[in-house]
């Protein structure tokens, strides 16, 4: 298995994730070439893959932004595709993006999951994660017909 940076989007980037992202969210994905052009057109967003030989088996998303308290980074859709779970992949994702987050100068990495996935909080709490005494809230705009 190797972990590669997204650098340019194809279609078979766009079918992996198309089949990696409704493992995460239990909703189809209608994810198009150019919604991935646009996450990593921006310079602070890292588009990881993880693959064994050239078959798409994880991705995670870092993204960097900086703040009055600091220069901070922030992990989302870490997806595992159920047939390699267990194999290591999550926490190799996890542990090349803080690698990186540590190199371009982050303070801190945060990231959240579902108390569900209880898989991937052992991961998160033993490469090092705490859980955080915060309350997270989310504000979602109505759907425009």
């Amino acid at each position: 298995m190797y972990i590669e940076k997204i650098t340019y989007i194809d279609s078979n980037l766009v079918s992996a994730l198309r089949r990696l992202i409704p493992q995460l969210t239990g909703r189809e994905s209608h994810l198009t070439v150019e919604d991935l052009e646009k996450v990593i057109a921006q310079e602070e967003t890292h588009l990881f893959v993880a693959k064994e030989e050239d078959e798409i088996i994880g991705t995670l998303t870092l993204q960097f932004y900086h703040i009055p308290t600091g220069r901070k980074a922030w992990i989302e859709d870490v997806i595992v595709d159920q047939q390699a779970r267990g194999k290591g992949v999550g926490a190799a994702l996890v542990w090349h993006a803080m690698r990186i987050a540590r190199q371009e100068g982050a303070e801190k990495v945060d990231l959240t999951s579902h108390p569900d996935r209880k898989a991937a909080n052992m991961l998160y709490q033993k490469i090092g994660f705490k859980i955080r005494e915060s309350n997270v809230y989310r504000f979602e705009f109505p759907i425009n017909d």
